[in-house]
């Protein structure tokens, strides 16, 4: 029998980057949060996979297109070492387009398990807003909730991905 791996799922705005009120598709606009790198270097050196899972329904609706995506992501990486493992994201919104990946739908978290023999049970998501929440636990993944909205008492609520980290690490 196969060891399962465990992974963390990192949401992108609001948790990874700055969250200005806006769709943020320019690299020089993505600013990284304090503290994401030293957060991603002690996760990775637990042993956990770091898997950004992201709506861009900017992509749906023409701002912007995934390659622009994937510029942000290398920045981030170029960033934090090349600490995360992967990269999914739903190009869909709700007024343009349907998607099963898009959050609070848990696709995107179930392609990663499967890519990767994850055990749900030994994974977290972080997220910034109670659709990545709703997206782990469809997923069978814990979360904790980061930033200004209010939790629902499901999740632990912290101020940033440093103080989530220390409880994903305890």
């Amino acid at each position: 029998m196969t060891t399962k791996n465990k992974a963390i799922f990192l949401d992108r705005d609001g948790v990874l980057n700055v969250e200005i009120g806006t769709y943020v598709w320019e690299p020089e606009k993505f600013v990284i949060c304090d503290g994401v790198p030293e957060s991603l270097a002690r996760l990775k050196a637990a042993g956990y996979l770091l898997i950004v899972v992201t709506n861009q329904a900017g992509i749906a609706k023409g701002l912007y297109t995934a390659a622009d995506v994937q510029a942000c992501y290398a920045k981030l990486q170029a960033a934090c070492a090349n600490a995360l493992d992967a990269l999914y994201f739903s190009d869909a919104h709700p007024s343009v387009s349907e998607s099963i990946l898009r959050k609070p739908n848990s696709a995107m978290l179930e392609k990663a398990v499967a890519r990767f023999n994850l055990d749900p049970a030994q994974c977290w998501i972080v997220g910034d807003r109670l659709r990545d929440m709703a997206a782990g636990a469809a997923a069978g993944v814990r979360g904790i909730l980061v930033g200004e909205e209010p939790g629902e008492g499901f999740a632990p609520h912290v101020a940033d991905l440093r103080a989530a980290t220390d409880i994903m690490l305890l």
